[in-house]
């Protein structure tokens, strides 16, 4: 495999079943028996959304064979083989940059200048007050959801063209670090279910320990698993788990020359065992919490006015400046000192350490963090 590499989606070696098995299946979501793997983030929801509108269609046509009509328009680009079809996504989401998941991405201009966009409709994310659990803030934030998921679904029902499914990281992160609380996605799963539409969850970023559970919609407690779940970035692999029902009825249609890559597999596998030989997820819960405590902590004492809104789950931790400038500096200062951090949103720093990363590494952080936003004062 290392000399040669499979082409999975014809000739798959024969050691591929069980390897899927030790790496994939192992940590596949709870309710999920299906994985589709594939090459980057952005190929697992290009592929994701692209099963859900196979789906879709197969569900229009009542499980029938493929019309003479159908077969002759796709190759023109016209209904009905290639159908007018939408998937909503949320105002400040982050999806990928190939084509179809740059219809779904809004979070920065730049991904998306010059090329065309599919008429797709965005939902407003909730904007919340934090911390969550402030019961202060708990009415707005309450409120905003419904805002939110009223919006969802207005667009459902009434966008001019039909909606097959909905999109939305657990967290929004390149857009800042945005969370919503468990009760907003079991609402959003409901919206799902009762428009008979899909819902894939986006976990290419909060997959894989970092929010203090495996998969971050774990947090949820949803009353029936999401149809779709994507991952990559420290899976080393990438692709989707999936119910049944998404499962394409015919062969060769979400399909490409590789279909992933089987080392990545492996390395997968290896990653796992080190997850659960050295309690790495126990680990993020631990090193979480310690890092927002002082965050919290410098918030409301030292740098009250200048470190706002933190916020996380387990180590995947994040934090706003008043300014853009401000929030440069610190980023431009943290890096000066050895630290390397990275913008997100209009003006906050993301947090995303190593699942290895102890509270010990955390404090050399904090104390790097206490010099560069003192630094803002003088």
């Amino acid at each position: 495999m290392a000399i040669n590499r499979p082409a999975l989606g014809i000739m798959p070696p024969i050691s591929w079943p069980d390897l899927l098995k030790r790496s994939f299946m192992k940590v596949a979501p709870p309710g999920f028996l299906q994985v589709f793997t594939a090459m980057c983030g952005s190929c697992a929801n290009e592929c994701a959304i692209k099963a859900v509108f196979m789906h879709h269609q197969h569900r229009e046509r009542g499980g029938a064979p493929f019309s003479p009509e159908e077969l002759s328009s796709c190759l023109k680009n016209l209904p009905p083989g290639s159908p007018k079809l939408a998937i909503l996504s949320f105002e400040k989401g982050f999806h990928g940059r190939t084509l179809g998941t740059l219809s779904t991405t809004r979070s920065k201009a730049i991904h998306k200048l010059d090329i065309p966009s599919f008429d797709w409709p965005a939902a407003p994310f909730p904007h919340l007050k934090y911390p969550l659990d402030n019961p202060e803030n708990q009415d707005y934030n309450k409120k905003e959801e419904k805002r939110c998921l009223d919006e969802v679904d207005r667009l459902i029902r009434t966008w001019h063209i039909p909606v097959a499914g909905v999109i939305v990281e657990p967290i929004q992160a390149e857009g800042g670090d945005n969370h919503a609380s468990p009760e907003f996605f079991r609402g959003l799963r409901e919206l799902t279910l009762k428009h008979k539409i899909a819902m894939i969850v986006d976990e290419v970023q909060t997959g894989v320990c970092a929010t203090g559970k495996f998969w971050a919609h774990e947090h949820w407690n949803l009353s029936t698993p999401p149809d779709i779940v994507t991952f990559s970035k420290k899976m080393q692999a990438a692709g989707y788990y999936h119910n049944f029902d998404l499962r394409p009825s015919e062969t060769y249609r979400n399909f490409n020359t590789w279909l992933g890559d089987p080392l990545r597999a492996l390395e997968l596998a290896a990653i796992v065992k080190e997850i659960e030989d050295n309690h790495l997820l126990e680990n993020t819960q631990i090193t979480g919490k310690y890092l927002l405590d002082n965050l919290v902590h410098f918030s409301q004492n030292a740098h009250k006015g200048t470190l706002l809104n933190p916020r996380g789950q387990g180590t995947f931790i994040a934090f706003d400046l008043p300014t853009v400038e401000s929030r440069d500096k610190v980023v431009k200062k943290l890096r000066e000192l050895g630290v390397e951090s990275g913008g997100c949103g209009e003006v906050s720093i993301r947090i995303r350490p190593m699942l290895w990363f102890k509270p010990e590494h955390a404090g050399i952080f904090i104390k790097a963090l206490d010099e560069s936003l003192a630094s803002l004062k003088h």
